[in-house]
């Protein structure tokens, strides 16, 4: 846990990561000590298609988050074009899966069919989902530009970056930001073994347990207009550059403060729709 200068509290957190439960090489009680021995508040234990919940530790002060990873191969060229996506979800009653669910796959042909067959149940089903490792999935913006629903995706990678140094940069986030998408990006390990663990965090401003955890990492996901009162396209040019908005839905200029109100009629559309 961190506290900043206002004394707000940060926990520290990794939403992918792999053990025994499928083909980790640390079981989830190693797993588990390493992450809160490096200053770790919350974990995700996301193993391919098989859900957990559990935290085997006895007295554990590390807060598990419920989920798994769920992949699915791109036919025709399988394993070498395929989509990742993690999933995490709330506790029980509110999440309808069971600890060491496993979870069938068939291949899909592109992202709709993907999104048809497994995204929209997810989110269905309350999970929160973030897009893994586009790179190492031999997938650009075309194979997973349009997806709906996903929180986030991996700007970093550990277990990508160590073994096939990839997904290590934004490089596919700016496609989406370029192109209009509203999604954050996050860094995780994906850790399969000892020394890829610990590597890539989130941090979240919350209490330190799932349903806040989860409730912060949903707030960031709210969409939002940007608002200039003044007209920032006919001023300096260093103005005319606006990082914010860029994970923004829209952006409104040189309205006025009547600006607040276009936006919030937008904003109101854009839910309804």
């Amino acid at each position: 846990m961190y506290i900043d200068s206002n004394g707000d509290r940060w926990y520290k957190g990794n939403l992918h990561t792999h053990t025994t439960r499928s083909d980790g090489r640390t079981t989830p009680e190693e797993t588990i000590r390493q992450h809160a021995e490096n200053g770790y508040d919350f974990l995700a234990i996301t193993d391919h298609r098989n859900y957990n919940f559990a935290n085997p530790v006895p007295g554990s002060r590390l807060t598990i988050i419920p989920g798994m990873e769920f992949d699915a191969h791109i036919a025709p060229r399988r394993r070498i074009h395929c989509f990742h996506t993690v999933w995490i979800g709330p506790e029980k009653p509110e999440n309808p899966y069971d600890q060491d669910q496993v979870f069938e796959r068939e291949d899909v042909k592109d992202q709709f069919d993907f999104q048809e067959k497994y995204l929209n149940d997810a989110h269905k089903n309350k999970q929160l989902t973030i897009y893994c490792h586009p790179q190492w999935s031999g997938t650009t913006y075309r194979d997973f530009g349009v997806l709906k629903g996903n929180m986030a995706m991996e700007l970093w990678n550990s277990g990508c970056a160590i073994e096939d140094g990839v997904d290590t940069n934004a490089l596919y986030w700016d496609d989406m930001l370029d192109k209009g998408h509203r999604i954050w990006g996050v860094a995780t390990d994906d850790g399969h073994q000892m020394y890829q663990h610990c590597k890539g965090w989130v941090m979240v401003n919350s209490e330190n347990n799932v349903s806040a955890i989860l409730d912060a990492l949903k707030a960031v996901g709210i969409p939002a207009v940007e608002v200039h009162i003044s007209d920032v396209d006919a001023r300096e040019p260093f103005r005319q550059i606006s990082y914010a908005g860029m994970a923004c839905i829209h952006t409104i200029k040189g309205q006025g403060l009547d600006g607040y109100r276009q936006a919030i009629l937008y904003l109101k559309a854009y839910l309804n729709n």
